[in-house]
């Protein structure tokens, strides 16, 4: 894969929660829905690598990126403002097949800021003709689903303080044989028992692997994941892999 970087402009930068950005940043080169960039936002040397963060949704001279600051680098993200200028490598990787069949039943299952990935994902889905169903779990209070809503997806919610829709794991909430396919992203834990359950019921499932990367286009295997193909690096070969790739 050509490793395409850019110097692009930050548009806007919403805080979304404490500890959750969105960035929008000028864009108008191709993206697919679940693919990511490598997002550096800062001068001088430290820290060395940029941040590999999913697409959050995109449009013709635009993509978002929905974050959650855990480090130095993610810091730094969130302190950008419009008129500044941010370094993006991408866009990079496999994402999700979203070339599906109008009346496709397709569930999008998001723990937390796994529901990044899933936004545009669901709007191509939606324009194929698709019935969207997102099940997103939070710890406590949700956030950006009247997005998915406004898509005319339907959306159910299980939060771990039982303050906000089903108190539980979002894992309770899913049937597969309710649908043609699933698409996963969140806790490894999570996507695990949703993708052994699919699996189970012979329904197809996707899963999107986080993981820290260096380059983001598979040179230095500092990605690699077991597959029972064996060693694969998550952002070539993925972030998006077969259930059955990784869970069988």
């Amino acid at each position: 894969m050509a490793k395409h970087t850019t110097q692009a402009p930050v548009l806007a930068m919403t805080r979304v929660t404490d500890t959750v950005w969105q960035l929008r940043a000028g864009w108008d080169g191709p993206v697919r829905a679940g693919q990511f960039f490598m997002l550096r936002g800062w001068q001088g040397k430290d820290p060395l690598l940029g941040r590999p963060i999913s697409v959050h949704d995109w449009g013709e001279d635009w993509v978002d990126f929905l974050f959650e600051v855990r480090g130095e680098g993610t810091r730094l993200l969130s302190a950008l403002e419009p008129g500044d200028t941010l370094e993006l490598t991408g866009a990079l990787g496999n994402g999700f097949d979203t070339d599906l069949p109008a009346g496709t039943k397709v569930a999008l299952v998001g723990g937390g800021i796994g529901v990044a990935p899933l936004l545009g994902t669901a709007r191509a889905l939606r324009a194929a003709g698709c019935a969207v169903t997102l099940f997103a779990g939070f710890r406590d209070e949700p956030y950006v689903l009247d997005k998915f809503e406004a898509l005319g997806c339907d959306v159910q919610l299980a939060t771990d303080s039982g303050r906000f829709g089903h108190k539980g794991f979002v894992t309770e909430l899913l049937n597969p044989t309710d649908f043609d396919r699933v698409l996963v992203c969140g806790p490894e834990v999570m996507m695990e028992k949703i993708a052994r359950a699919c699996l189970a019921a012979k329904v197809p499932v996707f899963v999107s692997r986080e993981s820290h990367m260096a380059c983001g286009i598979g040179a230095c295997l500092g990605c690699t994941c077991h597959t029972k193909n064996g060693p694969r690096s998550t952002c070539k070969d993925g972030p998006v892999f077969p259930g059955e790739v990784l869970y069988e």
